[in-house]
């Protein structure tokens, strides 16, 4: 029985005259992990925002159930604050002793393999260990929706490839609903059961990785749904 965390019905977002978003419709189950693929500039991120509940100035019809995270390109770790202190931040937990949200932080770090960081400066971290303390802050708050905005972009080849593994480590263990952006054909096949691509305001193409359609056929397929050829990214 279909259980969706995000819905999303013909939804528009116009900045002046320009419309980013034309009538999407969007649903999002709780335990899948969603994909969603664009060109620059085509809304990727200001869906995500929508879902997030940061930019309400929309037309159209959002419904999202229980908390949402979001884990961004950059890690957004305040400097002045310890890893664990920047792992729950933001927690509306008024009263909770600071020995609770410590032990909520530490549970959390150990998650994404940084248990011995809790007293870290952000700025000691390497990229990927910063990362993963966003996964951590994103994860403590035990989202029904998770949101990841490019994640591993900024991160080098390696370190991706170990990211992509935590981060569908976790998502098989927490199983909330995920719906990742990303420029990263192959991050996108390799990581989500449902692929979308967004063109023109509007969800055009969807693909399921790992059906009967060999890998490298659906990567020219959703190549070619983004305007490209295979070709021009060889």
């Amino acid at each position: 029985m279909a259980d969706p965390v995000a819905e999303v019905r013909n939804l528009t977002k116009r900045f002046g005259d320009r419309t980013v978003l034309d009538g999407l419709d969007l649903t999002v189950e709780r335990g899948e992990f969603a994909a969603l693929l664009g060109r620059s500039g085509s809304g990727k991120s200001t869906l995500l925002r929508v879902l997030a509940g940061l930019d309400d100035a929309v037309d159209g019809n959002v419904e999202v159930s229980g908390t949402v995270s979001v884990a961004f390109q950059q890690p957004r770790l305040l400097p002045w604050r310890k890893v664990w202190r920047n792992v729950v931040l933001g927690l509306h937990q008024d009263g909770v002793a600071k020995s609770r949200n410590r032990a909520l932080a530490g549970k959390a770090l150990a998650e994404v393999h940084l248990a011995g960081h809790a007293d870290a400066w952000p700025l000691t971290l390497s990229g990927g260990e910063a990362q993963r303390v966003s996964l951590a802050r994103a994860l403590v708050r035990e989202p029904g929706l998770l949101l990841l905005d490019e994640p591993f972009g900024a991160l080098d080849a390696l370190t991706r490839i170990a990211m992509h593994r935590l981060v569908a480590d976790l998502w098989r263990r927490h199983r909330p609903g995920v719906l990742l952006v990303t420029h990263d054909v192959d991050e996108a096949l390799r990581l989500a059961g449902r692929v979308l691509v967004l063109d023109g305001g509007r969800i055009v193409a969807e693909h399921r990785p790992g059906a009967t359609t060999h890998h490298d056929d659906l990567r020219r397929r959703v190549l070619a749904d983004l305007g490209v050829s295979e070709d021009a990214v060889a």
